[in-house]
């Protein structure tokens, strides 16, 4: 994941996706990460992961392709940090989320610091 700042990369970081990473999210429970331009739309300092900013996911568009297929989109897509009660030092290996971003702790933090809310998040492949 790259952090731009005026359009200049300033910081990349390692993630984790879904726990089927490959393909873009199109139903709820499939294990896949959201593709596409999103807003950071909430911030949650009691998470169930260490701290977490929200995606304004699902979209008309996720809600419309999702429905074709007779299924909920899914929703409550974040970055996030590692599950709570886990050594802040460690980092789950592999793709491990139900959709979401994960990172690091003290990466999170720092995202946190740096990321207001409206911001945009660009998710592709």
């Amino acid at each position: 994941m790259t952090l731009f700042r005026k359009g200049k990369p300033v910081r990349t970081y390692r993630m984790a996706l879904g726990a089927a990473p490959v393909g873009a999210k199109r139903v709820q429970g499939d294990g896949k990460t959201p593709e596409g331009i999103y807003r950071i739309d909430r911030l949650n300092a009691a998470s169930s992961y260490h701290l977490s900013l929200g995606i304004n996911y699902p979209q008309p568009d996720d809600r419309r392709r999702a429905a074709e297929l007779g299924r909920s989109p899914g929703g409550d897509i974040f970055l996030h940090g590692q599950p709570n009660g886990l050594d802040p030092d460690l980092m789950l290996k592999g793709d491990w989320t139900a959709g979401c971003i994960a990172l690091t702790n003290a990466e999170i933090e720092e995202l946190w610091r740096v990321t207001p809310l409206g911001t945009l998040v660009e998710i592709r492949p």
